[in-house]
């Protein structure tokens, strides 16, 4: 019995299998707004077998946008178009993610299609990016400090974005505190530089996080409430696995109910060493300190590597993001590499053996 292939429930909700696909930005919204190439891209990957679909990092408000072409989960014109696509991948037998993210002092940027690099500025449709301090990301415009009103308008954007992925029919809610994004500023000593109360010890650089996490469970109680974080820096004086895994326990003790564990993206001066698996390990450490689901993430481009991982009880699920577009298919390919039997579509049963 392949474990990658035996269903995980977590709360209320079974996923039929454990391999998932990751967040991918594809930089193809107007105003926020998903739509065909989104539909298709995510139900391609239910067709193909995977467990979880998590569609990409959607903002909870305007100014979270990482680029002008950015979905996001604002408004209900916005939740009306999700609700279609939410509906092709469940059809399909997978259960719908969505990532909830604010970008921080790493929005207003172009896209990878624009044939610029850097912040956008506001005469060209780019707007004043915010963050925990006035301190840049290389080579981006200054961000505005937050202030606490505009911290609190923050906590109420994450609470308001889960109430409309709900309705929209998501199961798994992800707060996004990872990859340099606002939420990571906020745990992170190399760029928050705060006095108050949200600024300098663990417990209060984690506290923005805190108030998301509950505000997210309150808006939400019936969905799944997973947290990204990135375990390092990979920069010398930054966050480490070992705040993250203390951050994880927080964030259980909070009512989450899954950690997905990456790494780096707060600073381009990373020193990052990366192969197969290469943030398995950060994974296991999560997973060894707290009682909720894990799942790796990093280069686990294969079926034997995922049940590989999976039996050495690293992480209690897969999620990988290349792979899957290199190949839609990946989860009914690798299902055949490790001798699985699992369900294929009857559109595609004719293949199924050569």
């Amino acid at each position: 019995m392949s474990i990658l292939f035996s269903p995980l429930t977590i709360g209320a909700t079974t996923f039929r299998n454990r391999l998932w696909v990751a967040p991918m930005c594809q930089y193809s919204a107007t105003d926020g707004m998903p739509g065909e190439w989104h539909h298709v891209h995510l139900a391609q990957f239910a067709s193909g077998g995977a467990g979880l679909v998590v569609s990409e990092a959607a903002a909870v408000s305007p100014e979270g946008r990482i680029s002008p072409e950015d979905v996001g989960i604002w408004n209900d014109a916005q939740q009306a178009a999700w609700a279609p696509i939410v509906a092709a991948i469940r059809s399909r037998g997978a259960v719908a993610g969505i990532q909830l993210a604010h970008a921080g002092r790493k929005a207003s940027t172009w896209s990878p299609f624009a044939g610029e690099r850097g912040t956008v500025p506001s005469d060209r449709g780019g707007w004043q990016s915010v963050a925990p301090s006035a301190v840049a990301f290389e080579g981006y415009a200054a961000p505005a400090e937050l202030d606490h009103t505009g911290i609190d308008h923050v906590v109420a954007n994450f609470a308001s974005a889960a109430r409309r992925a709900v309705a929209a029919g998501f199961e798994v809610l992800e707060i996004h505190a990872a990859h340099g994004y606002l939420l990571h500023q906020f745990l992170s000593p190399l760029s928050n530089l705060r006095t108050d109360e949200y600024g300098g010890s663990f417990e209060n650089r984690t506290r923005l996080l805190r108030r998301v996490v509950t505000a997210v469970k309150d808006a939400a109680p019936a969905a799944v409430v997973a947290v990204r974080f990135s375990a390092t820096d990979w920069a010398e004086g930054g966050w480490d696995v070992e705040d993250t895994v203390r951050a994880a326990a927080v964030a259980e003790d909070l009512g989450a109910e899954l950690i997905d564990v990456s790494s780096g993206g707060l600073v381009a001066h990373q020193q990052i060493t990366t192969g197969p698996g290469y943030q398995v390990a950060f994974a296991a450490a999560v997973r060894a300190r707290v009682a909720i689901a894990v799942n790796a993430v990093g280069m686990i481009d294969t079926g034997a590597l995922a049940e590989e991982v999976l039996a050495r009880g690293d992480a209690d699920a897969i999620m990988s993001a290349r792979e899957w577009l290199r190949d839609p298919h990946f989860a009914l390919r690798a299902a055949g590499e490790l001798g699985a039997d699992v369900t294929w579509p009857p559109q595609y049963e004719r293949a199924r053996r050569r």
